[in-house]
Parts: structure tokens; sequence; C-alpha cells
């Protein structure tokens, strides 16, 4: 669909000999040049800059342990630093599509990458708990908006490739994810065990995708056009996103992916040791949830950019969710390594979302708008869930009703990630008339 109705970058005629056709042909082929090596290192940078959407939040997880210690943190504000991304990512991220249309996708990623790596660097050397947050706030400014025009960017210049583009990308994003979780550690132990240089390390990889990014920040003339808009498919700038079924639908199912995933990351490792399994054993069986999301975070986009409704692969996503909630339920320990396979596959939604996003409007201006508001509204319906499941794990004195919750989450999540995945895109829905009144 997105192939038909947005020229692929390799055919788009330059834009400087579209506004004047009197422009020489060497003019038109100097204009169209950039072009060619803007697609061999677009790749590339969309990999980096995923790398680095993750580990500010798993390298600090991590060792939580050692930051509450020496910044002096109350147990009760460590807690709540579980709620600290998803709240930055439903504030920051709105700010996504109106940076982009003054200065350029590619010019606020690039930006968004020096954010990381400043804040990364920054946030182990404040000395108190303030500046820390500040910092580390700064970070995640960064990765909210790179995460709401990184589908952007993959519509416009490959609007004929957006599974596999996706896939690209979620794969990168799910292996800087797991590497960070596994890595940081032992990395900080082999850098003489100060917490301050394992967290600072990851700044590193934020500077080699700040690289990639100025020179594609710069190449905006050969970036493809627009497709032509007519108010008969809806224009873009006059689309109202909150009257779309569909962006609803795919803003909870981003929002119900989302804290199914937070609620793993923080919470996943503890089930597992209060069910006996020993501590390293739990490190290991949260590994492999979030390892699993690298292989099918490739695949899953591809094979859902090929089918006209997504809800198929919704539903298997979810019933493994309910298998592995179901297995955690009533025999976490004896079945620990399946329930992890499970719960990994389940989690793999996110790259499903991503990849919906991309489907559900027909131009780059129309996934700016449902990108940011699924992923902000998303993030924002996320935030309670972690903060729950403790308050239910506490006052209940087991695992039995945290589980029971995120078994029924998952029924709403499968629900509203059949109605996101219905071939429909926001475009159409403004187009609809608006029903009649009814006759007095």
């Amino acid at each position: 669909m997105a192939s038909e109705e947005t020229p692929t970058p390799t055919m788009a005629p330059p834009p400087a000999n579209t506004v004047n056709p009197a422009v020489p042909a060497e003019e038109a082929e100097k204009s169209a040049a950039p072009r060619a090596w803007v697609l061999r290192l677009l790749p590339v940078g969309i990999v980096l800059a995923a790398l680095n959407l993750r580990p500010a939040i798993t390298s600090l997880g991590a060792l939580l342990e050692e930051v509450r210690d020496g910044l002096g943190m109350s147990g009760s504000l460590a807690g709540l630093l579980t709620s600290v991304p998803p709240l930055c990512f439903a504030i920051f991220g709105v700010m996504a599509p109106r940076l982009a249309r003054r200065f350029g996708a590619s010019a606020v990623v690039c930006a968004g990458m020096v954010a990381i790596a400043a804040g990364l660097i920054i946030r182990p050397y404040t000395g108190n708990t303030v500046g820390f947050l500040v910092a580390s706030a700064l970070a995640l400014m960064g990765i909210a908006v790179s995460n709401v025009l990184m589908p952007v960017i993959v519509k416009r210049w490959f609007p004929d490739r957006v599974g596999s583009m996706t896939g690209l990308y979620s794969m990168a994003l799910a292996l800087g994810t797991s590497l960070a979780a596994a890595a940081t550690v032992p990395m900080t132990d082999a850098l003489g065990g100060k917490w301050q240089t394992g967290l600072a390390m990851w700044a590193v990889l934020g500077v080699a995708a700040v690289l990639p990014w100025i020179p594609l920040a710069r190449a905006k003339g050969a970036a493809p056009a627009e497709p032509a808009r007519s108010s008969a498919s809806g224009a873009d700038d006059g689309l109202r996103i909150t009257r779309s079924r569909t962006a609803w639908a795919l803003a909870v199912f981003f929002g119900l992916q989302a804290t199914a995933a937070y609620i793993t990351m923080g919470w996943m490792a503890q089930i597992f040791r209060d069910s006996g399994v020993s501590a390293s054993t739990a490190g290991v069986l949260l590994a492999v949830v979030m390892a699993m999301g690298v292989p099918l975070a490739f695949v899953i986009p591809r094979v859902a950019a090929r089918l006209p409704s997504q809800g198929p692969i919704v539903v298997v996503l979810g019933l493994c969710g309910l298998a592995g909630y179901a297995g955690l339920y009533f025999a976490p320990a004896s079945g620990a390594w399946a329930w992890a396979v499970l719960l990994g596959i389940s989690n793999c939604a996110f790259p499903l979302a991503l990849t919906m996003v991309g489907m559900r409007a027909r131009t780059g201006a129309g996934v700016a708008k449902l990108s940011a508001f699924a992923q902000s509204t998303g993030y924002l319906i996320s935030i309670p869930g972690p903060l729950l499941v403790g308050v239910l794990y506490q006052h209940s004195g087991g695992w039995g009703v945290p589980i029971a919750l995120m078994a029924a989450l998952m029924v709403p999540q499968i629900v509203v990630g059949v109605l996101a995945g219905r071939n429909r895109t926001i475009e159409d829905e403004a187009a609809e008339p608006a029903p009649a009144a009814p006759a007095s």
C-alpha cells in the first residue's frame, strides 16, 4: 500500500529540478548524487541510533543498588525511577513532529543522539540525586524524539521496505537492550568496579551514533518528496488524530505492550527468585526474555508488512503471553525456561506496533503524527503498571495477584491490537463523512 502511494527514493525526482524544470540535466544529477550515499549511510545510522534507545535504562537497572547507595537515594525514590522513562517518553515524544517540521527529522535524530551521549556521560558524575535525574532526563529526551521519528524516517526513505527496515531497527533496539543488561556489570568490574565508569561507558555508543547522522542531517536536498496531498484524502496538516479510531486503538495497544515490557524488566527476575530459582539463573532467564526479541524483532515486521491485517500476529503473541503467565502462576520454577521463551515471544508486540505505525498512515507527515500520538499516549498508559505490580505484591504477600493482573491486561491488548491491525489508514478515517444526526 505504501509503495503505491509514496515514490521510492531512487525514482523520486530531485527537488531542485521539480521546482524549476529549466535546471540543466547536470545540475539535476548533482542534486540526485547525494541520494545514493544517503541510502547507503542511512541504514547504518538507523542501526546505531536504535542501539542507543535502551542502554540508558537497562544499564541503570543493572547497577541500581550501587547507584542508590552511592547517591544516598531512598528506596521509594529508587522505585519511582522505573516510571521515569515512560513519563519522559510521553512528555518529550509529543515535541518530535513539530521539531521535525522545523529542522528536519534527520537533524532532530542527530540532536537526540547528542543528548543521549551528553546525558550518559554527565549523570554518573553529578554527585547528587537531582543532578542524576536531570542528566537522565536529558538522555531520555533524546531517546523520546528518536523513538517517534525513526518510523517517520523509515516511511519517508524506504516506503516499499517498511517491514524490513522496521525489522532491522527493532532488532538493533532489542540487541542494545539485552547487551546493556548483560554487559554493564561485567564491564564495570573490568574497569575497576566503579558504577560511575560502568554507566558512563555507554556514552561511547552514543558518540558513535552521532557520526553518521551529521552528514544525514545536512543532506536535506536529497530527501524524497512527499506524495501530493488533496483534501479528498485528508490533508496531513489538518488531520485530527484524536478522531481516528485506529489511532486510539494503536495508542492503547502500544501502552499495554509497554506495560508488559516494563513489568517484565522490573519484576520478572524477582518472580523467578521468589519461586526458588537462584539469583544468577533468574538473571539469565530475564536475559532470555529480552534476547528473544533480537531475531523475532527482525522477522515479525517483515511478515506483518506482507499481511493486509496484522490481527493474527497480535493474537498469536497474546496467546503466548497468556500461556507464559499461566505457567508463572502454576509452576514458576519447574517450567521457568519455557515461560521465559513464551514471554519473550509475547514481548515482541513492540516491533509489531512500530510496523503498524508505518502502515496505518499514507505519508511521512501522517506517520509523524500517528507515531507521536501512539507512543506518547501509550507510554502514559504504561506508567502505573510497574508501580501497581509492586503494590499488589507487597499487600498480597505473593505473586499470584500481580501475575493475574498481567494476564488480565493481555486480553484488552489482544482486542485493541486486532482493531489497530485492520487494513485502514488514519487519512481514510479522516476522509469519512461524519455520521448523520438522527431525525427528530
